[in-house]
Formats: structure tokens, sequence, C-alpha cells
């Protein structure tokens, strides 16, 4: 099993967000933690950067797998429109 982090910039978005939407970024990276491939998430690889991203309404949380550690490393939360830039 994966160990989920939160970079300082992460957790921040975290908790500015509404408590249902912040409990469903973590049950879903509980999820990811238990398997990082899972299909039933809407994730997908980002373009032109390493890394993936978790979709849930209209946020978005950057984040990469880290498999020879076996670390999950959230490196922000955001809007659809700025989490990109």
């Amino acid at each position: 099993m994966y160990v989920v982090f939160y970079r300082k910039s992460a957790q921040k978005a975290l908790l500015k967000l509404s408590s249902d939407i912040r409990a469903e970024f973590q049950q879903a990276f509980q999820l990811l933690a238990e398997n990082p491939t899972r299909r039933d998430l809407d994730v997908k690889s980002l373009q032109g950067r390493e890394g993936y991203r978790l979709r849930i309404r209209q946020w978005r949380a950057i984040y990469r797998v880290e498999s020879e550690r076996l670390v999950i490393m959230v490196l922000d939360i955001g809007s659809r429109g700025d989490i990109y830039k």
C-alpha cells in the first residue's frame, strides 16, 4: 500500500475547499493508495510534464506516483482554470 503525502500548498488548498469536496479528495487518494492504477476514478496522465491529474467536479489535483518509495505525492489542488498554470 502506498502512502499519500501532500505538499504544503496542496494541504492549504485542500483546507480551503468545502468539507464535502475535501472528503471526496481524501477518499479518492485513499483508494489510489490502495491501487494507483484504478480505472474507476477520473484520472489522466499529464501531457508535457510528469504526473497525473485527479478530477472531482470542477476541482483538480495534480499528483505523481513514486513507485520505488511507495509514495503518492499530491503537488497541488485547485480549480480547473488555475491548476495547470
